[in-house]
């Protein structure tokens, strides 16, 4: 399947990866945001939608850290297009660095988020908690607790850029 699939086609593949209903339905609801910015951002809406519905499909096979190396993994064997899988490997938080990555116990390599697609997939899901939308300060709040500074920095950084791209504040989208 090397072209972008459809919806339908999307919600079968994260069936098949054994995603639970929980997870289906958050991507469902990063899906929703995402398409709202990709509207006012002038992005690839069908990419940023397969991306967003496809960013945790890794998660049918862990929940921590590693969905996101998993789920490209997944997509690659699934032949899905590299472009989906850059943004499923690239949207845990609002990217994380190779040095952290390497902290993390992550492959070691770069997962910040570089095209404008894989940067509105992460921030749509940094603006969902479960199926719920909230404000990007409750993300960044969460970050600051556990000791995460410069991912709160990044999240604010990535929140503050599709802002002003899309010409509003995206906790308002």
């Amino acid at each position: 399947m090397s072209t972008i699939p459809n919806p339908g086609q999307c919600l079968r593949l994260l069936r098949e990866a054994g995603c639970s209903d929980d997870v289906i339905n958050h991507c469902k609801a990063v899906r929703k945001v995402a398409v709202r910015i990709a509207k006012k951002a002038h992005a690839n809406i069908q990419l940023v939608e397969a991306g967003a519905l496809l960013h945790d499909i890794g998660r049918g096979k862990t929940q921590g850290i590693m969905h996101g190396v998993e789920g490209a993994n997944i997509a690659t064997e699934l032949g899905l297009p590299e472009s989906i899988v850059n943004i499923i490997e690239r949207h845990v938080g609002a990217g994380i660095p190779r040095d952290e990555a390497i902290t993390l116990g992550l492959p070691p390599k770069d997962y910040m988020p570089v095209t404008l697609e894989e940067k509105i997939v992460a921030h749509a899901d940094n603006l969902i908690e479960n199926d719920h939308e909230h404000q990007i300060e409750k993300e960044v709040e969460k970050a600051i607790q556990k000791g995460h500074q410069k991912h709160a920095e990044r999240l604010m950084e990535l929140h503050k850029e599709l802002s002003l791209r899309c010409g509003m504040d995206l906790n308002k989208i």
